[in-house]
Formats: structure tokens, C-alpha cells, sequence
């Protein structure tokens, strides 16, 4: 990605992050590179996926797609059924405890 998930850099990358926020990724289980701290990187990875753009999804060390995918994903459910299958996503007793322990406003 472009920047980080605490402080994306680019609208796609920001966009990718929130979609796997509202998705429940496990945070335990992902990891970010800022490509803009590695142009050897930046360039290679496009290489290796075969996909222009950035940020770019693996799940597992599967290439899933870049943000238009992802998003397409996230609205059609497959991104929802993928992530179930592969296990990333927090587990539902530490996501009802989460939820337990945030104030009501």
C-alpha cells in the first residue's frame, strides 16, 4: 500500500483499509508495506502480481486484486466469504467482547 494503515497515503489505499476494517480482519493476522519507502519494491511487486496498481490484496500469499476488486468483492459478499475461509478474520467471542467494552454514547 501507499503509506500505512494508521496513515494511508493515497485515496485507493485508504479505501482498502477501511474495507477490511468493516470486513473484521483480524489485525493479528495483516501486514502492510509502504511502498513509497521502496521504489525497488513498488515497482516489483506489480511485476510479480501482474496488476498495475496499488494497493494490491493477498490473502494467504493469494493474489486477490487491487482496490476496484476488493471493493467489488466487499459489495457483492465474496470478500466476506473469502476472508471466513481463509480464518483472518477476529474471532466472534473476542468481537463481542470488543463491543462489549466500548461505551454506549
Amino acid at each position: 500500500m501507499k503509506g500505512t494503515p494508521e496513515f494511508p497515503q493515497c485515496g485507493f489505499s485508504r479505501a482498502s483499509i477501511q474495507i477490511l476494517g468493516l470486513q473484521g480482519v483480524d489485525p493479528k493476522k495483516f501486514a502492510a508495506f509502504n511502498v513509497l519507502e521502496d521504489n525497488e519494491i513498488r515497482e516489483g511487486i506489480k511485476e510479480y502480481s501482474n496488476w498495475p496498481t496499488i494497493p494490491q490484496l493477498y490473502v494467504n500469499k493469494e493474489f486477490i486484486g487491487g482496490c476496484d476488486i476488493l471493493v467489488s468483492m466487499h459489495q457483492s459478499g465474496e470478500l466476506e466469504d473469502l476472508l471466513e475461509k481463509e480464518k483472518v478474520l477476529v474471532p466472534p467471542e473476542e468481537s463481542a467482547d470488543a463491543n462489549a467494552e466500548k461505551p454506549s454514547s
